[in-house]
């Protein structure tokens, strides 16, 4: 698992006001309802951002992260993997049985679910995913799905599927270096993939850094983080101009 209950994640490096936040229902394109969690800025900055998160869905780290991304500035969806199996039961604490429900979350789920948060969102918009929902980001981004760019951190790359031939939006891969979930060789394949498509791409590689050390509690790892944001912070300002 990526995240204790207890964990958060860390602060953006500006913090401004959060205009409005609370937990929603959307609507997918086939019919399904699902949870998410709505953030806005006091003072945008032009860009948004759909959140996806690791296995456990809308886990208490991604609603708190909502709210890091709405005090940096920008229109923030988190959103839910479990409203075809779970409903919208709002429970997603360490009781939550994701387990028994994980494996029956498709890549196109996740496709129809980001497009119903893309449309409440004003553009350009991002995804930022991680681990389950890393992968998850990259994929899309790789076809395209109307983002201005997808970032993920520690991303599962055995998740993603075939990639299309023909560019899709920017990509950018945050790793840690000693994260196991994926291996050097499965991020050369992929990052080979998006070179064949003309998919612009970025990696920035953490050494020594662990799975899941974008997380406020790991003290050790708090540069990390802190460049991580500026990463997420100049890859989405340079990618809402183009």
């Amino acid at each position: 698992m990526c995240h204790s209950t207890s964990s958060r994640p860390p602060a953006p490096p500006v913090i401004g006001e959060v205009a409005a936040q609370e937990q929603i229902e959307l609507t997918s394109a086939d019919g399904t309802r699902f949870l998410a969690y709505r953030t806005e800025p006091a003072t945008p900055n032009g860009r948004s951002v759909v959140i996806l998160p690791d296995i456990r869905g809308l886990h208490p780290y991604y609603r708190d992260l909502a709210v890091r991304f709405a005090e940096a500035g920008f229109h923030t969806i988190a959103i839910d993997y479990f409203g075809r199996t779970a409903g919208t039961d709002p429970d997603r604490g360490d009781s939550f049985d994701w387990q028994s429900k994980i494996g029956e979350v498709t890549l196109e789920h996740v496709r129809l679910d980001m497009a119903a948060a893309l449309a409440e969102l004003p553009q350009p918009v991002f995804t930022v995913g991680f681990c389950f929902g890393g992968a998850n980001s990259w994929w899309l981004g790789a076809h395209g799905n109307g983002l201005a760019g997808a970032i993920g951190f520690y991303g599962a790359i055995r998740r993603i599927g075939e990639l299309p031939d023909t560019p899709g939006a920017p990509v950018l891969l945050l790793r840690g270096g000693a994260d196991t979930a994926s291996t050097d060789e499965e991020f050369d394949t992929f990052t080979a993939a998006l070179d064949h498509a003309g998919t612009e791409h970025e990696t920035v590689i953490y050494p020594g850094a662990p799975h899941s050390f974008f997380d406020r509690s790991y003290s050790e790892w708090a540069d990390a983080c802190a460049d991580a944001w500026r990463q997420i912070l100049s890859f989405t300002e340079r990618h809402s101009q183009s």
